[in-house]
């Protein structure tokens, strides 16, 4: 489950605009939104270095502590710069404890399948729902032995206890195929191609 939740001290933004956020990003600060519950969105700087390393992991939950006033948030976006892929600004939504929340979280794949066979994954995510301050960091499932042919469905997905699945259980997850052998042509081909050229070349040649 979600390691414990962070707390980060914020200040209410009162300046908005391109410049402003160029500004505040040069004071080390990240621009944020707190939105949710009904209640009007707010806007804050967070600490730069502290909150990159706060939203590392996915579906982060924080605490963030405007001027005394706590409150209880899940990254919902993270925005980052195309080229320094720092962070620009993160979108923060407002829960409550015991409350559930739809996320997305990774497919860890335990084991290996049958020798002479690959495991082709069609989802690497999932969504599911869980309680906000109980989030699972990932669902695993375990394929070991599984023979070409087989099916890896969502419902052989391990989920932690208070997790429900949002997808069918049917849904393919992944697949046991054969590898594929990739055409590079035969030793025959190649050969009638080089002769081929190699009667051009002449051709040429003799042309000039």
């Amino acid at each position: 489950m979600k390691h414990d939740k962070v707390t980060l001290p914020a200040e209410v933004r009162t300046d908005f605009g391109k410049g402003a956020a160029r500004t505040a990003r040069r004071e080390f600060k990240i621009p944020a939104v707190i939105y949710g519950h009904g209640a009007e969105p707010m806007h804050i700087l967070l600490p730069a270095q502290e909150t990159t390393l706060a939203v590392r992991t996915s579906n982060a939950l924080l605490t963030i502590d405007i001027e005394g006033e706590t409150h209880l948030a899940l990254v919902k976006d993270i925005q980052r710069h195309a080229l320094r892929q720092t962070v620009d600004h993160i979108d923060l939504l407002t829960v409550k404890k015991g409350e559930k929340v739809t996320v997305d979280v990774s497919v860890h794949i335990e084991g290996e399948v049958a020798p002479g066979a690959v495991l082709d994954v069609d989802h690497y995510t999932v969504s599911v729902e869980a309680d906000a301050t109980n989030l699972p960091e990932q669902v695993t499932v375990n394929v070991d032995g599984r023979e070409v042919g087989n099916h890896v469905l969502a419902s052989d997905l391990v989920l932690p206890k208070g997790t429900s699945l949002l997808i069918e259980a049917d849904t393919v997850i992944a697949t046991v195929d054969e590898p594929k052998v990739q055409d590079l042509g035969s030793d025959e081909d190649s050969a009638d191609t080089a002769t081929a050229e190699g009667e051009k070349s002449a051709e040429a040649t003799s042309a000039e």
